[in-house]
This record gives C-alpha cells, structure tokens and sequence, in this order.
C-alpha cells in the first residue's frame, strides 16, 4: 500500500512520472523527519522506497564539460524513541541531463522545471519490527558532494541530504477487535 507520509520538505513531482518527490533533511530529530505511518499490523512491516542523490542541474556547466559530481548520502530510519532501525546509501555520479531521473515540475527555470532534480537511485527494502505500531522517520545523516572544484561533507541539521519517492508499506492486517459475547438474558 502507499502510505499518506507527512513530507515537511517536498520537493515536487516529476514531470514524466508524476511521482511525488521529498526531500530528505538532516537531523537528530525523528519528528522533523519524513513520518511514515503504519497501520494496525501483526508481524513486522516492510517499508521500501527509492532514494536519491539531489542534484542542482546547471544546463550551462553540462554545454562546459564541468557538470561532474559524484554524491554519496546516507539516511536513517528511525523509531520514534530515536532508535535506529536502519540506514541506507546511494551514491551515483552525475554528467550530463540524461543522468537526472526525471526533472521536477514548478520552479522559474525553461519550461516551468526546477533547477534541483533526482539523480541516482538505489531501491531500499527496510524491515520494521512488529513493536513499532504507530509511526517511523527517514533522517538524513550525511552527504559527501564530490566535484571539480573539491570535496564537500555535509552534516548540520536542517540541510537537504537525498530525496525519496514511491514510498510502500507491505504487512500483514491485525486482527478486527473482538466484540463481547452476548449471553442471552436469564428468564
């Protein structure tokens, strides 16, 4: 199923996909982050998604032969008590316009499309343990941007470090509440 998640950063939809994209901020906060809700469940759940590297496209530095970058971000899933349960890795390079994933509808730029855009994906599958019955948060944790001009890590909290889309939950329904047994009256 495709969770409603509370996005607080989003970054817009894809032009060809119409997909939903989100950023991904750093933090030390799970209720900043991106808030997957899980249903009532028996048994773990598994979450998975498509995470990427955010690239800012420059049409002029590709035309130059000076677009290159190669980004490695890092995220974490966590609990809501602050608990890691995961954590996942994409890294990619970037070259030219066919590396974007697909451009983002909304922004200033030619055609109505944002300068920031996918790049890179990876496939995360993570398993949830049966004990987290309300909700989870995907953090960012780092970024390492690669480029001409040198080599940039990120950490601080509050700054974009990846993005994700096509979020889905699979997980096994609980059980509908139990209704009393109803004896029938004494005559």
């Amino acid at each position: 199923m495709t969770p409603e998640i509370v996005c607080p950063t989003p970054l817009g939809t894809g032009q060809t996909s119409k997909r939903s994209y989100c950023d991904v901020m750093s933090g030390r906060d799970p209720a900043e982050g991106i808030l997957v809700p899980l249903p009532p469940h028996r048994g773990a759940v598994t979450l998975s998604f498509d995470l990427h590297n955010r690239h800012t496209y420059s049409e002029e530095q590709v035309k130059s032969g000076r677009a290159f970058a190669r980004y490695t971000a890092t995220i974490g899933v966590l609990a809501m008590d602050n608990t890691l349960l995961s954590r996942a890795v994409v890294q990619n390079e970037f070259r030219k316009a066919g590396d974007l994933v697909e451009r983002i509808g909304g922004g200033a730029g030619p055609g109505g499309l944002k300068a920031v855009a996918p790049t890179g994906t990876e496939h995360v599958i993570i398993t949830i343990p049966e004990e987290e019955k309300d909700q989870v948060s995907i953090l960012g944790e780092k970024l390492t941007a690669e480029r001409l001009d040198g080599v940039a890590n990120y950490t601080s909290p509050g700054r974009p470090i990846a993005v994700i889309s096509n979020v889905q939950l699979e997980f096994v329904p609980a059980p509908p509440p139990r209704t009393p047994t109803r004896r029938p009256a004494a005559r």
